[in-house]
């Protein structure tokens, strides 16, 4: 499985050039039955990067450009009347796939943001009194362009708390700037891309990263890192003890891919700042500026004793 997980891994790289460390923690994120939030600039390559993964995966695809004059029902789907039937028949909405791209999801109002809390949760769409499940895997990539642009609604905390991790793609450096460039088109190399691993494949891998052992020692670490962020006076709330189930996940996900049936500290220490960075808020200074939570989330790894 491990192998598998690696040529999956090789073949975004072919498409996503330069980016090994993000597309790693993209496949720790959906190995770990996590959701995944992509912040950056638009045309970095986010949307890229999520269809060469589902691709790679062999998962069902479907995107949903966020707009602010998106609804619900636009997501979830909806019930129409038949006429012939003398029936109401719902009609699923594109939230019923296995990989969904929520696109400038935070360009959506918040009403229609909610509407994916139970499906992320839950993995369920509640419509007109009747629960319908989601496919399984059921994954879902948001992009989120920077919140100083012009047309965007932040992500309430609840929402943030639902993604097990949030990375930036960021530039590309020189070169691989420069193979893009001269390489061939993206969209044509997406055309081509074959799957490298099937669904069966990747569910049999997410059941086996409950065979990564923690040990007591390594438990002990990751609750004092979320007891850390609590009793810091640099944050506005600390670590919730879902966040603490999240960053333990995500370590093992991270030891699996390294090919370990164990989890050690630097794989805890691989995966803290993207799942904790977006769940933990910076408090301002009396100057009204804040450190990036990032940089913080980094003082506070150093803080911790291994």
């Amino acid at each position: 499985m491990y192998t598998k997980l690696h040529a999956v891994a090789r073949q975004v790289g072919q498409v996503i050039v330069g980016k090994d460390l993000q597309i790693r923690q993209s496949l720790a994120c959906l190995l770990a039955g996590g959701h995944l939030l992509l912040e950056d600039l638009p045309g970095v390559g986010k949307t890229t990067l999520s269809h060469a993964l589902a691709q790679s995966l062999g998962l069902q695809f479907n995107r949903i450009q966020f707009t602010s004059d998106l609804l619900p029902a636009d997501v979830a789907g909806i019930s129409i009347y038949e006429r012939e039937l003398n029936a109401f028949s719902f009609h699923p909405g594109p939230i019923f796939t296995q990989v969904l791209l929520a696109d400038e999801i935070n360009r959506a109002t918040p009403k229609t943001q909610s509407g994916l809390l139970e499906a992320m949760e839950e993995r369920q769409v509640s419509a007109d009194g009747v629960t319908r499940p989601l496919p399984e895997p059921f994954f879902v990539i948001a992009t989120q362009n920077p919140t100083h642009q012009v047309g965007t609604f932040p992500l309430p905390e609840s929402q943030l708390d639902r993604f097990l991790m949030c990375i930036s793609l960021g530039y590309p450096d020189a070169a691989a700037e420069r193979a893009l460039l001269m390489g061939e088109d993206r969209r044509q190399m997406l055309k081509h891309l074959g799957p490298a691993m099937n669904p069966a494949e990747l569910s049999a891998a997410q059941q086996g990263l409950r065979q990564i052992h923690a040990a007591p020692a390594l438990i002990d670490y990751v609750q004092a890192l979320a007891q850390a962020s609590r009793q810091s006076g640099s944050f506005a709330e600390g670590l919730s003890p879902r966040a603490a189930l999240a960053l333990l996940q995500a370590a093992r996900a991270w030891a699996a891919l390294e090919g370990r049936d164990h989890v050690m500290p630097e794989d805890v220490q691989a995966v803290l700042v993207p799942v904790c960075a977006h769940r933990l808020r910076p408090v301002k200074s009396a100057h009204g500026t804040a450190l990036a939570s990032r940089d913080l989330v980094l003082q506070l790894q150093k803080s911790v004793p291994v």
